[in-house]
């Protein structure tokens, strides 16, 4: 049985009990993905930040917050699959000094300057770190220079394969039902065109399975 690890939604990186920097993944793409990839026979591993939706049925699902509890549980959980497939759309930074207490404005106070320190970088950790030999998927949400941002992330991230969309666009991607990807590799650049999550899911599948077949 393959066995694929998949990272889905958003990351929330607290600054004080009620308050968190987020961004607006519905985790609607890794979803999919993961249901596809259960209807396939493969055992699915989803970590995956909060979101509002039903867990995919036959999934092994792994919750966390933040990008460096996701970061611990891709650590633990990669080395055990064939594929790594990474939709999460993790946060760049986090609060430098976490508040205790609710962060409170001072009478006259019209600004506010946080200070903001990088988090871990997941999919580059994948090889450097971690040391995954499968074959690894990830997927560049870009609102410009779409196709040339993916071909720099392929190859400075170690992947096989990447999936490029288009987030400026709202009728796709983020909270949308539909999406449009272009696949992009060492040697192919596919445009998959626009179509529901779910059958971009199966293409995307289909794809994962036959480079991970040649890969072996």
């Amino acid at each position: 049985m393959m066995t694929v690890l998949l990272t889905a939604g958003p990351t929330r990186e607290p600054l004080d009990p009620v308050r968190y920097l987020s961004n607006h993944s519905s985790g609607k793409m890794g979803y999919s993905i993961a249901e596809a990839a259960a209807k396939k026979g493969c055992r699915v591993i989803l970590v995956s930040g909060p979101t509002n939706l039903d867990i995919p049925d036959g999934v092994d699902y792994i919750p966390v917050e933040t990008a460096l509890e996701m970061h611990q549980a891709v650590g633990h959980w990669v080395g055990q699959c064939d594929i790594a497939i990474f939709t999460a759309a993790v946060a760049d930074f986090r609060i430098a000094e976490y508040s205790e207490q609710k962060i409170k404005k001072s009478p006259g106070q019209e600004t506010m300057t946080l200070e903001l320190v990088k988090n871990v970088d997941i999919l580059a950790s994948v090889r450097a770190d971690f040391k995954y030999e499968g074959l690894l998927v990830g997927f560049a949400a870009e609102t410009e220079n779409v196709l040339e941002n993916a071909r720099i992330k392929l190859q400075r991230k170690g992947c096989d394969l990447i999936f490029a969309n288009d987030v400026s666009n709202t009728k796709i991607g983020f909270n949308s039902d539909q999406n449009a990807l272009h696949l992009i590799s060492a040697d192919k650049e596919i445009d998959l065109g626009e179509h529901s999550k779910a059958h971009l899911a199966d293409l995307i599948m289909e794809h994962c399975l036959d480079c991970q077949e040649s890969k072996s």
